[in-house]
């Protein structure tokens, strides 16, 4: 069988970077699964699977606008070293757990830090960097797509209106900041 759109695929991975440091792999875990076509995984891997089969393996670049997306700059945000948790001193690289008001959890890695403040880049820690993967596929399977498209709908939907109100949220406490230096 042949990989088309709509199948389910199984398969062994190990993603690095060009720098050849592996990121993620699949080696102590299942194999990853996901439906061909679906849009379950990022645009360059679900496709790089189609017109494969059973035990061919392959290796493949990814380039950011495929994968994580390049860097937005309106997703780095200056806010005040008050206020972040006293426990830990800010230091560059460092990766804090932010909770929005619906209690989602984003993860927000500081990537400067001054005596008053430190700046938090909201960007997917993948973003910007091109991906190579080496893959195997184990196996194919019949899957029930029209299903498995309007779950993978409804949860972009939530997450993408959860993201402008954050990033909405986010632009009311700097403007508030600004208000505050100007007084």
């Amino acid at each position: 069988m042949i990989i088309t759109t709509g199948l389910s695929v199984f398969l062994e991975y190990e993603g690095k970077f060009e720098n050849g440091e592996v990121f993620d792999s699949s080696e102590s875990s299942a194999p990853l699964e996901f439906v061909a076509g679906a849009g379950q995984v990022i645009s360059g891997f679900d496709g790089a699977v189609i017109g494969m089969k059973i035990g061919e393996e392959k290796e493949f670049e990814i380039e950011p606008k495929d994968g994580y997306g390049e860097i937005n700059e309106e997703l780095k945000k200056e806010i005040p070293k008050s206020a972040l948790p006293k426990e830990h001193d800010p230091k560059v690289g460092m990766t804090l757990i932010m909770n929005t008001p619906t209690g989602q959890q984003i993860p927000a890695k500081i990537s400067k830090v001054t005596d008053e403040n430190v700046v938090i880049d909201l960007n997917h820690p993948l973003a910007g960097k091109k991906l190579i993967f080496k893959i195997k596929i184990v196996d194919i399977k019949e899957a029930a797509i029209k299903e498995e498209e309007e779950i993978k709908e409804n949860v972009d939907k939530t997450i993408n209106k959860e993201i402008e109100k954050d990033i909405s949220e986010l632009k009311e406490v700097e403007s508030e900041k600004d208000e505050e230096k100007y007084k």
